[in-house]
């Protein structure tokens, strides 16, 4: 009888410590994300808080009308995204809106402090049972992909026209260099793909190949079209600010450097809270050859930054505190 009451003790004590260890967890996530954004804020180099909201006050951003827009467009974007993935994981399970909605936003607020946003797989494949998070790991790879297809895609078309545009310098035998490391690379790249028994995230590529190849042809579709449609409505709303801003481009022009900045600012790494950084940095040299002014170009990426990112990442915080992983069991 003592052994089965010390037993119990213990088995309550490790699931009370385990419970404790979870909470813990998931305050530190929410904790470093507010930290992250604040001292982003706070202690920008490039751009001051108090130039930032000096220079929001000069151009009524403000208003009503704008915040509205803005709102607008950045609600838009996100629910196109949370479509997005509720259509991919229809592949091996169906789920609501709310869910998608709900594994979307918690899993932007884990990411926010890893690199390239890796921590959105795990967050993401923690809300399903084991024998699916392979395969949701896959899903949202593709997912991204194909999001990164789409920049890719716009983006060479914007920088071919860049570079007819506006004279740039290119010192042609760092180009040539950086073109054989990119052929070498991708040579390995397709070496390592013929070599099937090599694995990626416990899967042989052979079998990911078969993956891919069993998605449904309209959920592929679905998915690259909503991931056209979400680069227009952010790129928009960056026209939309050069507007507001009083920036003389027109809308063609405009979306020459937008797509060339998104472009660059997606082929270099950086953890994601930084993601403001660089691309701030690529947009204030691109914007250059156009005359337009740095401090509006860090502006408009900051407020892009504040509604994209920091405010879905709030409500995801809501998310990652209720989180229950015994009950998602």
């Amino acid at each position: 009888m003592h052994a089965l009451f010390h037993n119990a003790l213990h088995i309550a004590l490790s699931y009370k410590t385990k419970q404790f260890f979870f909470i813990l967890i998931k305050l530190s996530i929410v904790v470093g994300a507010f930290y992250f954004i604040y001292n982003k804020l706070a202690n920008n180099s490039g751009l001051h808080f108090s130039e930032f909201i000096a220079t929001l006050k000069e151009n009524n951003v403000f208003s009503l009308k704008s915040i509205t827009f803005l709102l607008f467009l950045s609600t838009f974007n996100w629910f196109l995204e949370i479509l997005k993935w509720q259509k991919l994981t229809s592949f091996i399970k169906n789920i609501t809106f709310y869910h998608a909605l709900k594994q979307s936003l918690s899993s932007l607020t884990a990411s926010l402090l890893t690199p390239n946003r890796i921590g959105e797989y795990g967050a993401k494949a923690i809300y399903f049972t084991k024998q699916y998070r392979k395969r949701i790991l896959l899903l949202n790879l593709i997912g991204n992909v194909m999001q990164m297809a789409v920049t890719v895609i716009f983006g060479a078309i914007g920088l071919f026209l860049f570079t007819r545009y506006y004279p740039i310098e290119i010192n042609t035998y760092r180009v040539t260099k950086l073109l054989v490391i990119i052929l070498t690379v991708l040579g390995l790249l397709l070496f390592v793909i013929k070599q099937k028994r090599y694995t990626i995230k416990g899967f042989s590529v052979e079998k990911l190949k078969q993956f891919i190849k069993a998605l449904p042809l309209n959920i592929s579709v679905f998915t690259f079209m909503i991931s056209v449609l979400r680069y227009f409505v952010f790129s928009f709303q960056f026209y939309f600010l050069l507007q507001i801003f009083a920036v003389e481009l027109n809308y063609i022009d405009a979306m020459v450097i937008i797509t060339s900045m998104y472009l660059l600012a997606s082929v270099i790494p950086s953890v994601f809270i930084l993601d403001v950084v660089v691309k701030g940095s690529v947009a204030v040299y691109l914007f250059s050859f156009a005359e337009v002014n740095e401090i509006i170009i860090l502006c408009i990426i900051t407020i892009m930054w504040l509604f994209n990112f920091v405010l879905p990442s709030l409500l995801g915080s809501y998310y990652v505190l209720n989180f229950n992983f015994e009950k998602q069991k």
